[in-house]
Parts: C-alpha cells; structure tokens; sequence
C-alpha cells in the first residue's frame, strides 16, 4: 500500500509529500491520519529536526478537501482543523512549496506554514463559495494575516485563482520561482534555517506566534519578559565565528 504522505529527513530537515497525485492530493480521512502522525513525530524529535518542507507529488499540490467523503464520520471533532493547528504550531519553521492547483482545504492547509514558496504554474484559490461550503479550517483567520483583509475577502468572495507570481506580489507567497527550481528554492530555505541556532530559531517563532495580535508596545514588553535567553551553543558559535 502506498503511503499518502511521505517522510524524508535530510540534514536536519524533514521533507513531508502529499502522495496521492492520482486524485490531485485531495485529501481524504487516511491522508490526514498520516499527516497527523507525521507531525506528531517531528515535534516529538524536537531540536533533532530545525525546518520542515511540505510539498506535494504529481502536478497538483492539492485540490482540498476530498468531497467524495462527505457525509463520513470523522475520528473526532474538529479532526482536519486539529491537524492544520499542529502543523502551524510546530516549534520548527514550516516552508510549503506549492505547484499546480492549491485549492480551498489545500490553501488552508499551505496557509499553516511559515513560509511558502510558489511555483510559476501555482494557482491559489478559496473556492469554499463554489461548492456552498464555509471554513472551519482557518481560512477567514490566515488568509487576511497573509494578504490583508480587502484581498483575503476577494478571493474568497469570487472564488477567482492568484497566480504564482501574484501570490508572491500580494504576500501570499514569500517567493515564486520557475516550476523546475521550486524543490531546489524550498530545499535552500530550509537548510539556511536548520544552519541557524535551533534556540533562536525555536524561539522566534513561539514569539511571533505569541504577539501576532498584540499591540506594539504589548509586544515589545512580551518579547523582553519572556525572552529565553542566550542559547547553549553560543560559545561554540562565537568561537566558530571568531575564534576562542
């Protein structure tokens, strides 16, 4: 049988495929079981892993949700939006590298990442209006962080798709890279991330976790009363550095 999401770790990086291209990634109930248990393990391994890419096999990175389970009891409330919380809240970055279709559960699925890297042939929709549907996924809570409130609220009104290179000029998208560079693009941002310090990196991100909604002067009161301090490898970095 094979397995609806993979897992390849590589210099400290975990690389997770969607491995079900023949139906366009759509993701079913036994595809997000394996995600779930994928992400469950890499925050187990903790500082043992310092980025993660999600990616996708095949030429579409996700067509959403898959509406031929409609109607299937799920394992337990809240089952799909649970798992999309615990890909965003993993300690380590989260670089999502997307080609082809990123549609509806798909987009929200992408929008859990902390970077993503677009491929020219990327195509971006909220198509939830499309099918009368509305999202419990978080795509009225991510979508606007990433894009501002007027665009977030035109593509999900219009159900209209953002190109690539759009989604990087709108800040959907932190890059859009020609198609054949997309794995290689997301490859180098993960291994400049797992060359830095896990304790900064680790904690940069609980911290822009934890003050995404907090006033400035709130924030700035929240970044020195919970800063963790200079890491264990500080000498061993400064030493590289600049020598003893």
């Amino acid at each position: 049988m094979t397995d609806l999401v993979t897992r390849e770790d590589r210099d400290g990086i975990a690389i997770l495929s969607l491995n079900r291209p023949d139906k366009r990634n759509a993701l079913n109930i036994a595809l997000w079981q394996e995600l779930e248990a994928h992400v469950t393990a890499i925050r187990q391994a903790g500082e043992a892993i310092g980025a993660v890419i999600l990616r996708a096999n095949g030429p579409t990175f996700c067509a959403g949700n898959d509406l031929k389970e409609r109607g299937v009891e799920l394992p337990r409330q809240h089952f799909q939006a649970s798992i999309v919380t615990a890909l965003a809240t993993l300690p380590q970055p989260v670089i999502v590298a997307v080609q082809g279709g990123c549609y509806t559960g798909g987009l929200e699925l992408a929008l859990a990442g902390d970077i993503i890297v677009a491929a020219e042939n990327a195509l971006f929709a909220d198509t939830h209006g499309k099918f009368a549907l509305v999202p419990i996924w978080g795509m009225s809570q991510r979508l606007p962080r990433r894009v501002g409130q007027w665009k977030a609220r035109e593509m999900s009104f219009t159900g209209l798709p953002v190109s690539g290179a759009e989604a990087a000029r709108i800040g959907l998208a932190n890059h859009a890279v020609p198609d054949a560079e997309l794995d290689a693009r997301a490859l180098e941002l993960a291994s400049a991330i797992a060359a830095q310090s896990r304790h900064s990196v680790f904690a940069y991100k609980r911290l822009y976790q934890e003050q995404a909604d907090l006033p400035l002067n709130a924030g700035l009161a929240h970044e020195v009363f919970n800063s963790v301090g200079v890491g264990p490898d500080f000498i061993e970095r400064v030493s590289g550095q600049f020598g003893k």
